[in-house]
């Protein structure tokens, strides 16, 4: 799923376009025990806890693609008789209706997820009438052709609110508020299927993770069965490593500069299209071979990348660098540079000594204070 399909399914989640026909749940102690479950006509739910769960569901569709939302595919052996996908085509071909696969769920959920402390599992069913799209991109609300039947899964943390003072009105007083159990923002979830070339691809779902740093590999195993993707910051950290092992001895300021700025360019190139720009080894490649990197130095390069990130590997570019940000660091200094100003600064050896050469023509500040270049400056 792109940009723009999420989109349009998080626009569901309002009161003039929900469709949503249920939405059932069950919360989870810290022992891993049911606590309790609902069964709701979403519809009948009162306005006010609505919006408290289009929050949920909204948030579940949140976040940078390729770092909280992940677009997952399922093995072909998922999709017979037992397999993890077959599961979740019956779950949702039953309309939550049900109770039995809907127990069999949270279970799998609960043998999967490891977390420490209570959490609520929920899931809706929904039924989306897709608007046809003129030539021009509108929509047509009357001349759909097809209905996007999915389930959305959120699992939220549930603890106790923060201990304080509350005014009572009617005693006219304050007082130690009353703690009690709250359901917080989702930490996982996932869509099933997936709302992909905006029709149904059962063959797929969109993964997310509030830290994705950890994307929770073992519930994706055990629950979903796809292929573990790499999570952003190892897929930062396996490209710093392939630079470094392409280059070597010879991975100098320059070249590493020249690299984030064709990565930058590529990236702006790129910020208006409705999916993220995603790297292959071939692009990485041509990335590199395009920043000035000899073709001896290239030699490395196959075997640190099939090593490091995989020969097949899809690497988000928006995961390997900040374009407002350039960085310089040393043991002792870090140095913050405007990214359309890293002409500034350059490295040279000094009485023996590696140096980073800063030019300064428009002042220095020390702490806020401005300082003269010399001492021997005369106003």
């Amino acid at each position: 799923m792109n940009k723009k399909e999420i989109s349009e399914i998080k626009r569901l989640f309002t009161p003039s376009g929900c469709s949503i026909s249920r939405i059932c749940g069950c919360y989870v102690d810290g022992e891993k025990n049911k606590k309790t479950e609902i069964k709701e006509a979403f519809l009948s739910l009162p306005e006010e806890d609505m919006f408290k769960y289009f929050e949920i569901l909204r948030k579940t569709l949140s976040g940078s693609l390729g770092k909280n939302l992940v677009n997952l595919a399922f093995p072909l052996d998922s999709e017979w008789e037992g397999g993890t996908q077959e599961f979740l085509l019956r779950l949702r071909n039953s309309r939550l209706q049900d109770d039995e696969l809907l127990e069999a769920f949270y279970d799998r959920i609960i043998e999967a997820y490891d977390y420490v402390g209570n959490y609520l599992i929920l899931i809706i069913d929904d039924a989306y009438d897709i608007p046809g799209r003129t030539s021009d991109r509108l929509s047509m609300d009357d001349a759909s052709d097809e209905v996007f039947h999915y389930i959305l899964c959120c699992i939220c943390p549930v603890d106790l609110s923060k201990p304080g003072l509350s005014y009572n009105e009617v005693d006219n007083t304050f007082q130690n508020r009353t703690r009690d159990w709250a359901v917080g923002l989702p930490e996982l979830g996932f869509l099933f299927p997936s709302f992909n070339d905006r029709s149904t691809d059962i063959h797929s779902t969109l993964y997310y993770s509030k830290n994705h740093s950890d994307l929770h590999d073992g519930f994706i195993e055990q629950l979903l069965g796809c292929p573990l993707p790499l999570a952003a910051d190892f897929q930062k950290e396996s490209f710093q490593a392939i630079i470094e092992e392409t280059l070597g001895h010879v991975c100098d300021y320059e070249t590493v500069k020249t690299i984030y700025e064709n990565l930058s360019e590529m990236l702006e190139e790129h910020k208006d299209a409705s999916e993220p720009l995603v790297l292959d080894k071939y692009q990485v490649r041509t990335l590199l071979e395009n920043s000035g990197v000899e073709e001896g130095q290239m030699e490395a390069f196959d075997k640190s990348f099939n090593e490091t990130a995989g020969e097949k590997a899809a690497i988000y570019a928006g995961n390997l660098i900040n374009p407002r940000v350039f960085e310089v660091k040393t043991p002792d200094v870090i140095i913050k540079i405007n990214p359309e100003r890293t002409d500034l600064v350059e490295t040279r050896e000094i009485d023996g000594r590696q140096c980073l050469v800063i030019a300064v023509d428009g002042g220095v500040e020390v702490n806020g204070i401005k300082v003269w270049k010399d001492r021997d400056h005369e106003s």
